[in-house]
Parts: C-alpha cells; sequence; structure tokens
C-alpha cells in the first residue's frame, strides 16, 4: 500500500505536471516626479536652514584672558641664574633635546667641557618671561619642548659643532654670539671665520705690502727725473767736455 502511494505521488523522470504556477510581479513605477524649476532650486537652496556649530564644552580651550601668578622664591633663583649666565657668556646656542638618555648626556657634557663649554637647563616658562623682558626676546619662539643651552665664555662655535655632531639627539636651533642673534646656519657661518690672531696677521701684512708699494711709488718719480735730467745734461754737453759729478 505504502509503495503503490509512493509511486504514485512521486514525478517520474521526465515528466512534468500539468498546471505551472506563474508569479506576476507589480509593475515598475512608470510616473517620476518632475525636476523643480531652476529658480525653485536657488530659492530652496538659499532658504535651507543651517543649524550653528555647537560650542565647545567650558574648559576645551585655555582662556583668553592671562591670569596673573605670582614668581615664587625657585623661579626668581633660576631668573637671576639666568640673567647671570646671559651677562657673563660670549656665546649662547640653544639645542633642542631629542630624547637623549642620562649616558649621551654624560658624554656631551665631558666632550664639551674639555673646551670650557657648559650645558645648563631651565624651564621654558622661566626662559619665556626672563627674555619677555630682555634684549633678547627674539630667541623666545627657539623654546618650545625640551631645549638646552650651551654656553661659553668664550666663542667656541667650532668646538660646539664638532661636539654636536658625534650627539644626533641634540640638534642646534640658534643662539647668540657676542650680543648677536643667529640662526642655526649663522653660527655655521661664524664658525668657518678664521680666529682674531689670524685675521690680525693678515691685516699687518697687507698694511706692510700697502707701505712699502707707497715708499716704491714716492721714490720713483724723483729717480726717474733725475735720470732725465742726466741724460739732458749730457745730451747738452759738447763732445768730449767733462760732465758735472753726480750729486750724492
Amino acid at each position: 500500500m505504502a509503495a503503490t502511494l509512493c509511486v504514485k505521488l512521486l514525478p517520474k523522470q521526465g515528466w512534468l505536471p500539468i498546471t505551472h504556477s506563474v508569479r506576476h510581479g507589480s509593475k515598475a513605477v512608470t510616473r517620476h516626479r518632475k525636476p523643480l524649476h531652476i529658480l525653485r532650486q536657488k530659492l530652496l537652496a538659499v532658504t535651507q536652514y543651517v543649524a550653528p556649530p555647537r560650542a565647545a564644552p567650558p574648559g576645551a580651550y585655555p582662556s583668553l584672558t592671562e591670569h596673573f601668578r605670582e614668581e615664587t622664591g625657585l623661579t626668581l633663583l633660576m631668573k637671576r641664574d639666568l640673567k647671570k649666565v646671559f651677562e657673563d657668556c660670549r656665546m649662547i646656542a640653544v639645542v633642542q633635546n631629542n630624547s637623549c638618555n642620562a649616558d649621551d648626556m654624560i658624554t656631551l657634557k665631558h666632550r664639551l667641557h674639555k673646551h670650557g663649554v657648559a650645558v645648563k637647563f631651565f624651564p621654558n616658562q622661566v626662559i619665556r618671561s626672563f627674555l619677555s623682558d630682555s634684549v633678547y626676546c627674539n630667541l623666545a619662539p627657539l623654546f618650545v619642548g625640551p631645549t638646552a643651552l650651551v654656553v661659553s665664555k668664550d666663542p667656541k662655535a667650532k668646538e660646539v659643532l664638532t661636539v654636536l655632531r658625534s650627539s644626533p639627539q641634540m640638534t642646534l636651533l640658534g643662539g647668540c654670539i657676542d650680543d648677536t642673534l643667529l640662526s642655526a646656519q649663522g653660527v655655521v657661518g661664524y664658525s668657518k671665520l678664521p680666529s682674531v690672531t689670524v685675521v690680525r696677521g693678515e691685516l699687518v701684512s697687507g698694511l706692510a705690502v700697502m707701505t712699502s708699494r707707497t715708499a716704491a711709488l714716492l721714490q720713483r718719480h724723483p729717480a726717474h727725473l733725475s735720470a732725465l735730467l742726466r741724460r739732458y745734461v749730457e745730451q747738452r754737453s759738447p763732445e768730449g767736455a767733462p760732465t758735472a759729478p753726480e750729486a750724492t
């Protein structure tokens, strides 16, 4: 019985059903919206509501009004030391400290100390406060981030640049040499100048050459005039007559 029902109900191979259901979908919408007139588009664009920007929460930006803070005793002491550095040292170079570790810093200080150069650290806030009331106020933009001062009583730019080449973590930003503000390229150009002794030697040699040339020029005209007069006397004197003795 079950086998007979299965044979009757199950479709045979190659047999197609008598009825076939076809699903008819709905047609697409054929009515489209007409485009707006250009004037209406412009009117809608002009009258479109623009929401105002959201205001920043309070405290997100620093206040525009500067709050006066009384300087502490430590700040006054550091400013006094900084003033003494600018008064006593003829060369002050500003370098940027790019994550220089303690061992490299000790090595750098030791190499600079051989040439009589020292490295000093001051907070940027103290340095800007000191420079704002001094003639070196144009140095203030250099003090951003971790910085250090390379100072010496005599201008030794060449030695400082030589030592800084061996320490890539320290980058030269600028400096002040003999009360003259210089950029990094200016410090490099200053280091290429000859020493004072060499300049004095060249000046003395140049003056000596000019003095000798001046003396030769002064003696040339009288000697030339004397030779011309002697020749004129020889031509005017009769043949065989003795000439006058030359004046000594």
